[in-house]
């Protein structure tokens, strides 16, 4: 309803929302895995607003890790990125889109603290150097101390590492070496792992502590906790805000709602950014009240007409 009791004032716009129950179970299907649709038909609302639901709390999750999420104790880093697509996959994407930001192959970085299992910092973007800096940047600015770092063989972190931590770091980098690729029906496992290989890059880490292991784990974690991730399936993004906005919601559900069973509580908590298991119903109360329209704008005006 269109209140017009004060032209030329302040006023709101009163739409119809979703109560906090039905929120939490849409966002209890997106944490578990379930896609867009699936979720629309097992909570009975439309796919709009579930987007929207989607992007608001998404948003609040990004911007509220991006605040707490410093001056972390971490002792141990490791750090992978994750493959998925945004529209099409890359032999798919139409001539004339090629090139356009957000089309194609996308990749997740993400930095696990080894001993908490906390998400520390993540990024979504490409496979190139540009990514792999911003990534490692936020990361280091993340931290509190000197910590150990292991990656793997991506060339691309060899400069990143060195601009972010400017020395000031422990840093081995683990190359797996692979036998022949699979074919035929085995073709979606991955080769054989034959060995690997170690290469000190900075500082002396403890090679015994030299591992990818939890970080690969949290890759297989998103995988099964984002339907966007999930290989052979029509549930990827067609737009890379909206994947975006989907790890953003994974990450904070792992890091603040989730126990593990390692370590018996959350990430968060084990690492003091948390005092408490977060709830559902708390990480929607995240999402900022409606703002105040001014009287006046293009949206109100045509608000205002159609009465």
């Amino acid at each position: 309803m269109l209140d017009r009791s004060r032209y030329g004032g302040t006023i709101l716009v009163s739409m119809n929302q979703l109560d906090t129950a039905t929120r939490v179970r849409i966002v209890a299907c997106l944490v578990e895995g379930n896609s867009i649709r699936a979720t629309c038909r097992m909570t009975g609302v439309a796919k709009g607003t579930v987007l929207k639901l989607l992007a608001d709390l998404g948003r609040a999750c990004a911007d509220y890790m991006d605040r707490t999420l410093v001056n972390l104790p971490c002792k141990k880093i490791q750090c992978d990125e994750v493959w998925s697509f945004c529209y099409a996959k890359d032999k798919n994407v139409p001539s004339r889109m090629n090139g356009q930001p957000g089309i194609g192959s996308i990749w997740t970085r993400t930095a696990i603290d080894a001993e908490t299992k906390l998400i520390a910092s993540f990024h979504v973007g490409t496979r190139d150097a540009k990514c792999a800096n911003h990534f490692m940047c936020d990361l280091a600015d993340r931290l509190a101390n000197r910590v150990q770092l292991t990656t793997d063989g991506h060339k691309a972190y060899l400069y990143a590492v060195g601009l972010a931590f400017e020395g000031a770091i422990d840093y081995t980098m683990l190359i797996k070496l692979y036998g022949n690729e699979p074919a035929g029906e085995a073709r979606y496992s991955p080769a054989k792992c034959t060995g690997i290989k170690l290469d000190i890059i900075a500082g002396e880490p403890d090679l015994d502590h030299a591992s990818t292991s939890y970080v690969e784990r949290s890759n297989l974690t998103l995988r099964m906790g984002s339907r966007r991730f999930t290989r052979l399936t029509n549930a990827f993004s067609k737009k890379i805000e909206n994947l975006e906005y989907a790890v953003a919601i994974h990450f904070f559900h792992y890091n603040l709602c989730r126990r593990h069973e390692t370590i018996r509580t959350t990430p968060a908590m084990a690492s003091g950014v948390a005092n408490h298991v977060w709830k559902l119903d708390e990480m929607i109360a995240l999402i900022p009240e409606p703002t105040v329209a001014a009287w006046g704008s293009k949206r109100l005006r045509q608000i205002g007409s159609s009465k």
